[in-house]
């Protein structure tokens, strides 16, 4: 197959990229502003395909001859979220669907998250479910691109497939790597009350998206996780400890958006990145916990890591 990757100089297109190479499929990779790495970009398997997003003449040669698109592309780190992400999360998404519609590709996959179905519990886990009500912008907004992939798709050749991963935990995944150096230098503080989240290995997710990719007959949403959801506190503690470091410490919540609005300002008066603001709180402290079985049915029967002990050896 010909397998469209957008976002491929991002962190977690690379880390798809990168295992694909040397596969039976073909790679269009779609980059933007920033370039390939030389080694990917050479690749035998690899065609570098420049397109934008936003301009919808671009994305036809891109989508020439493709079986399967994996979007990832979106933009992250830059202050006042709710001020783009309208755009990048949803009219990027309309955009990219309507043109692999015309292209005749044969499945569209979209890398979300579970939070769009709102707050979620081990007690009460996400489904798989298009009518949630996240507070979070980031959520609000993928869920948009959620329906309109389904909407938009009804009654042609697109397959919608929708991939809802957990935390993503893995040595050189972004956030993962920024806990490690806020840990280090005892900078990272976490709130007092618990936050439930589901983890799933780098190795996992890998996995779990190829099978996607592989599967005629994946569609639909899955759920991606691992067999031991725990709390945020309790996962934050353990990498301190696997790491050597003092524990994250704790405060106030308003303590938190008082930290990310001064990030964002200063963000925005300086034209440099925000690796704080107020809807990464917002998005931060809603607790999810998946129901998989879908995924353990028809993608990925069992893990590699099915819990984070088993998993510590990636970090």
């Amino acid at each position: 197959m010909r397998v469209l990757i957008t976002g491929a100089a991002g962190n977690l297109g690379s880390f798809l990229s990168h295992r694909m190479l040397g596969s039976r499929h073909h790679l269009n990779l779609m980059v933007h502003r920033t370039p390939l790495p030389q080694h990917l970009a050479c690749s035998d398997n690899v065609t570098v395909v420049r397109a934008d997003l936003s301009r919808p003449a671009t994305l036809p040669a891109a989508l020439r001859d493709v079986d399967v698109v994996v979007h990832f592309a979106g933009r992250l780190f830059a202050p006042r979220p709710e001020t783009f992400l309208h755009e990048t999360n949803v009219a990027y998404v309309h955009n990219l669907v309507d043109a692999s519609i015309s292209a005749g590709a044969g499945k569209f996959i979209l890398i979300s998250f579970p939070h769009v179905e709102g707050e979620s519990t081990p007690e009460n886990p996400a489904q798989t479910s298009l009518q949630g009500y996240p507070n979070s912008v980031h959520a609000q907004t993928r869920l948009a691109a959620e329906k309109y992939l389904f909407k938009a798709s009804a009654g042609t050749k697109l397959i919608p497939t929708v991939l809802r991963p957990g935390m993503i935990y893995a040595r050189g995944v972004l956030m993962i790597d920024a806990a490690r150096w806020l840990l280090q230098r005892r900078l990272l503080g976490v709130w007092s009350d618990p936050t439930w989240i589901h983890l799933i290995s780098l190795t996992d997710f890998l996995d779990a998206t190829i099978a996607a990719i592989e599967n005629s007959r994946a569609s639909g949403i899955y759920n991606l996780g691992d067999e031991k959801p725990m709390t945020l506190q309790t996962f934050l503690d353990r990498l301190a400890q696997h790491w050597g470091c003092a524990q994250a410490w704790r405060a106030p919540v308003p303590a938190f958006y008082l930290a990310a609005s001064m990030v964002e300002l200063t963000s925005a008066l300086l034209r440099t990145p925000a690796p704080l603001t107020r809807d990464f709180i917002r998005i931060g402290r809603a607790s999810y916990v998946a129901d998989t079985k879908r995924m353990k049915d028809e993608l990925l029967p069992s893990l590699t890591f099915p819990d984070l002990e088993s998993g510590l050896i990636l970090l």
